[in-house]
């Protein structure tokens, strides 16, 4: 069993802090961590965490909750909402696309959202801690770990049903890039219709054009070459597109192509 932070709260008291909670939490439980400066990060990260755990029972909880800008229609943040893939709970952020590539793949069909009063009520919490919760700027510490808790022993808590059709749709992007520069996209084989040894066009923000050649793996791709890849994140069947530069003599994928999380990305023939 094991629970998963992935959350913009990344520095290290905020980090320590959310992992202590955990740990007292889930005793039994493996606690990780993975810093996400944005929902789309966040969205890419938890798809990962599904992946790899296999058929391992355990919690994955998502926090990425900006209270400026569009988020000001919130009264603080984003609500919290959850859902189960099999032996999995994972609860979190429902603004913004952290639970965008979910819907994509078609893993989900709701989300659960919460009400923090009524959970931690429900949960036995004092009035105290209920207040502290409710009006917390670290609600990821004050509110997300308990609401993991109440539904991990109880399976289910007072909410509102949301259809998947509500939450935001990923947008074709860069979501990762990783310590070799490579980006990992938001695009599959399918959605880009993969065929190695083509080369396509790509365009980063409109701007900023260039060619790569469809490859299968990295290790197939030629010395200097930008290539794009079917990369190892993703879940089950469906894996992300890549954008790789073999070798470091001229520069990663990132240095070469001036690639940053977050560029839109359109890949034509």
């Amino acid at each position: 069993m094991f629970v998963t932070i992935i959350t913009d709260c990344r520095d290290d008291n905020a980090r320590t802090r959310q992992e202590t909670r955990y740990a007292h939490l889930f005793p039994k439980m493996h606690v990780s961590f993975i810093g996400a400066e944005t929902d789309l990060e966040a969205s890419g990260n938890l798809l990962d965490i599904l992946d790899v755990s296999d058929d391992a029972p355990g919690v994955i909880a998502v926090n990425v909750a900006p209270r400026s800008g569009h988020a000001k229609k919130w009264e603080n943040g984003s609500p919290f909402g959850y859902c189960w893939i099999g032996k999995k709970l994972i609860v979190g952020t429902i603004d913004g696309v952290s639970f965008g590539l979910l819907k994509k793949l078609g893993l989900i069909d709701k989300i659960n959202v919460t009400d923090i009063p009524t959970v931690l009520k429900f949960g036995g919490y004092s009035d105290s801690a209920v207040l502290e919760a409710a009006s917390t700027q670290f609600r990821s510490l004050n509110y997300l770990p308990r609401l993991a808790k109440i539904i991990w022993d109880k399976g289910d808590v007072p909410s509102e049903s949301l259809s998947i059709d509500e939450v935001q749709d990923v947008r074709s992007a860069i979501w990762w890039i990783d310590s070799f520069g490579n980006a990992k996209t938001t695009l599959t084989e399918k959605d880009i219709k993969f065929v190695p040894g083509e080369v396509r066009k790509i365009n980063i923000n409109v701007d900023n054009q260039f060619e790569a050649v469809c490859t299968r793996q990295l290790k197939d791709v030629k010395d200097n070459q930008t290539a794009l890849i079917v990369g190892s994140s993703g879940y089950g069947s469906h894996r992300f597109i890549e954008i790789v530069v073999q070798g470091a003599r001229t520069g990663s994928a990132r240095k070469r192509h001036d690639l940053n999380i977050g560029d839109h990305i359109e890949i034509g023939e």
